[in-house]
């Protein structure tokens, strides 16, 4: 492949004064499954990502970047189409009974690529429906517990000899907690994936428990301790693929013409974390090089969304479609930013993680307030299966429901309120509601507005539990 630079020579031997051909406009869009803002880029010491903080060195960290709800398939929908998951159709999961999908007549980011004439693939984890709405032209093959192998068998499409730009989806089933693991496997890995025999291609990282860095919103017990550093080896193994893939897209001669976007489909899975629509649970990890921006290691404080994703990646490949569906928007600007201004609100919207879980929760964040609208607050709140059995949890759910779980008792966590509304100045971990203050009472009312026209503004059908129930 002719880079640009020899592009642009030879034209100019050629004696042409014509704009220069225009480069192919690459994108990556690198999701990981279930990983909190764990990584030495984000102020983790401990855990060893070194190619993932080189992307930061060279890219753009967002540290207020936000799924819209932290459930696989219902985030994923949300990634992949730029519509809130109310509104698309993706209520929860879509494998198995669980059933969930988007309508049919729901446009997504491939679909808008490959019209605009890229070549589109995806491996490694998919989890949406239909297929005709997320359609792929190839789906690669590849161990999703191994984004070594992931990266190594998309090479191929990386480096096809083609006039046409290209959009790889790669998406790995690390650090998910169970799932996603090789039938075949002759030993039973841990809860994270982790294999005593290892993994083909993979440095195996060992991570001593003694030395993880417990969040406030779990508990600091030796049974979590286990489990972080568990989650920490799946971690660095998602991280020598992010840096297997780089060296692919430098052997490819593509690197320099290429977005990387590097997003976790949401927060940890961990109580706490997965599924709720605490800062653990939404906010996630969020990497970005734009080849073309000419500041590098920034940090920028914009709220971003996981529905302004598609309508970012359209905007940096000139392939908005001129009628969309689409509810974000295009945040491409701010990656040379520091402090943008106009990025100071952000939505979250959750129905159902597994079809047994219905507990819908509205949430907005405006400058440094979050309100959260537990719609279904009368019921308890439900656990994911993989959730309710995490060591973790059981440890501490077994001691009583008095017993503290991070910031709240186990009680507290089972049974929340109608609303909850938190300060993230001086609470960051959502340990102090203030829906029922006197004082903030004029701040809860504004952002129950907010809310009521952000679902009204989306088509929420939630929007009617503000008149009955």
């Amino acid at each position: 492949m002719i880079s640009r630079i020899a592009s642009f020579a030879f034209l100019f031997l050629l004696g042409w004064t014509a704009t220069a051909v225009a480069a192919p406009r690459n994108v990556v869009l690198f999701v990981t499954d279930d990983q909190g803002k764990d990584a030495g880029c984000y102020g983790n010491p401990v855990i060893k990502t070194p190619n993932l903080d080189a992307l930061a060195a060279d890219g753009t960290i967002y540290d207020h970047a936000y799924a819209t709800t932290a459930s696989c398939s219902a985030s994923r929908s949300v990634i992949l189409t730029g519509i809130f998951n109310h509104a698309n159709g993706h209520y929860g999961h879509e494998h198995a009974y669980h059933h969930f999908s988007s309508y049919d007549k729901v446009k997504s980011l491939p679909v808008y690529l490959e019209a605009a004439g890229y070549r589109t693939a995806r491996i490694g984890k998919y989890h949406v429906a239909p297929e005709k709405v997320y359609h792929f032209q190839h789906a690669l093959k590849g161990d999703s517990r191994n984004a070594v192998d992931l990266a190594n068998e998309s090479a191929d499409f990386i480096g096809e000899d083609s006039d046409k730009p290209f959009f790889l989806y790669i998406c790995t089933s690390d650090p998910h907690r169970g799932g996603g693991v090789v039938k075949s496997d002759p030993y039973k890995p841990d809860a994270f994936g982790n294999r005593p025999q290892g993994y083909p291609g993979v440095e195996t990282v060992l991570f001593d428990p003694n030395d993880v860095i417990v969040p406030s919103f779990l508990p600091d017990t030796p049974t979590c301790r286990a489990e972080l550093a568990q989650y920490y080896q799946s971690v660095s193994r998602i991280d020598q693929g992010l840096g297997r893939l780089v060296e692919i897209l430098k052997e490819k001669g593509v690197y320099d013409d290429t977005l990387i976007l590097y997003i976790s489909d949401h927060g940890i899975a961990f109580p706490g974390g997965k599924t709720t629509t605490y800062e653990p649970g939404l906010n996630s990890p969020c990497i970005i090089r734009n080849p073309y921006n000419q500041k590098r290691g920034l940090r920028c404080e914009a709220l971003v969304s996981w529905v302004d994703l598609t309508p970012t990646i359209v905007d940096f490949a000139n392939a908005t479609p001129k009628k969309n569906q689409m509810q974000g928007r295009s945040f491409l600007k701010t990656l040379d930013q520091e402090k943008p201004a106009g990025w100071d609100e952000i939505y979250a919207s959750h129905t159902f993680h597994e079809i047994t879980m219905y507990y819908p929760m509205r949430v907005v964040r405006s400058g440094n307030y979050k309100l959260i609208w537990n719609i279904a607050h009368g019921l308890p709140y439900p656990f994911a299966s993989d959730l309710w059995a995490a060591p973790t949890f059981q440890d501490i759910y077994k001691q009583g429901p008095d017993a503290y779980y991070g910031q709240r008792t186990v009680k507290d966590y089972i049974h929340r309120p109608a609303f909850e509304l938190f300060d993230l100045s001086t609470d960051p971990y959502e340990a102090n509601n203030l829906a029922d203050v006197e004082k903030y009472s004029d701040v809860k009312k504004e952002m129950q507005e907010k809310l009521k026209a952000f679902q009204k503004r989306t088509a929420d059908p939630w929007i009617m539990k503000w008149d009955y129930e």
